[in-house]
């Protein structure tokens, strides 16, 4: 009696196959100009309730007429006026944010002494409402351009701290145990180590700031001020001029657009040694 046996034929799968189902996780190829496809999905919805006739022009001016408006701002020289004003005051707030920010992750994520002195700080000024403290700086600084310069920069430096000495804490020590073996002076261990690895983390940091410099600008424009965007959209507020403040709000948004996909460029280009999902 002879018995046979039947062995399953075996599935072999090619280099090819296996590469491709591992693609099918990723989120894909990137799409061309893919963040100013959600903007203009809002800007073709507002135009067309606007043009159905479902919003009321009183509130929600039609994209056109806000357009309009700014033209004829832009022809008095208003806006110009009012954007290089807003510029300055982002531009010397972010800066003083930015150093600021960045000296003192630096201090406290490579020293134990400075994290003692400056992380429990820093931790309790970000549980303070920024904009609370806007009385208070009125009384040391005055009513002028340095209080709403000041308040810039704490909005700009908190996440940018927060994020970089959250990068420098989460650096491996087993590559500070590798620069120690190696020899490295202090220096080149901040050069070839320190750096790179906090700089995905400032880079979070920096982005967030971006855009905290833009909103904490909308309301202490209004504060006092003679020009600036905030500036014009309260004065637009007290005549009920809808247009007007959707112009301001819109350049707001146009220039944080712009500041943050700078901001990633530069990301992209400084860190293209990392393999994400994002590029």
């Amino acid at each position: 009696m002879t018995t046979t046996t039947t062995t399953a034929p075996v599935v072999t799968e090619d280099r090819g196959t296996r590469r491709a189902r591992r693609r099918g996780l990723s989120p894909g190829k990137r799409l061309p100009a893919s963040r100013l496809i959600g903007p203009a999905a809002v800007l073709a919805l507002w135009a067309a309730a606007s043009a159905a006739g479902q919003l009321d022009p009183g509130a929600i001016p039609a994209p056109w007429t806000v357009l309009r408006s700014a033209g004829h701002l832009w022809t008095a020289g208003t806006l110009p006026t009012d954007i290089l004003t807003s510029l300055e005051r982002a531009a010397y707030g972010f800066a003083i944010g930015l150093t600021a920010g960045v000296a003192l992750a630096l201090a406290s994520g490579l020293s134990r002494v400075g994290e003692a002195l400056i992380d429990g700080t820093v931790q309790l000024n970000r549980a303070i409402p920024t904009l609370g403290l806007i009385p208070l700086f009125i009384l040391w600084l005055g009513i002028g351009e340095s209080f709403k310069i000041a308040i810039i920069a704490i909005v700009v430096y908190i996440p940018i701290y927060l994020n970089t000495h959250a990068a420098l804490s989460g650096i491996d020590s087993r590559f500070v145990e590798l620069a120690e073996v190696q020899g490295l002076s202090r220096f080149q261990f901040i050069r070839q180590i320190v750096i790179p690895g906090a700089l995905p983390g400032f880079f979070v940091g920096l982005r967030l700031g971006v855009t905290g410099s833009w909103l904490g600008l909308v309301v202490l424009e209004q504060i006092n001020a003679t020009s600036g965007l905030g500036y014009m959209m309260f004065q637009a507020q007290n005549y009920g001029q809808s247009d007007v403040i959707l112009v301001g709000l819109l350049v707001y948004g146009v220039f944080g657009l712009i500041s943050d996909s700078a901001v990633r460029l530069i990301e992209r280009r400084v860190l293209s040694w990392r393999r994400t999902l994002s590029s």
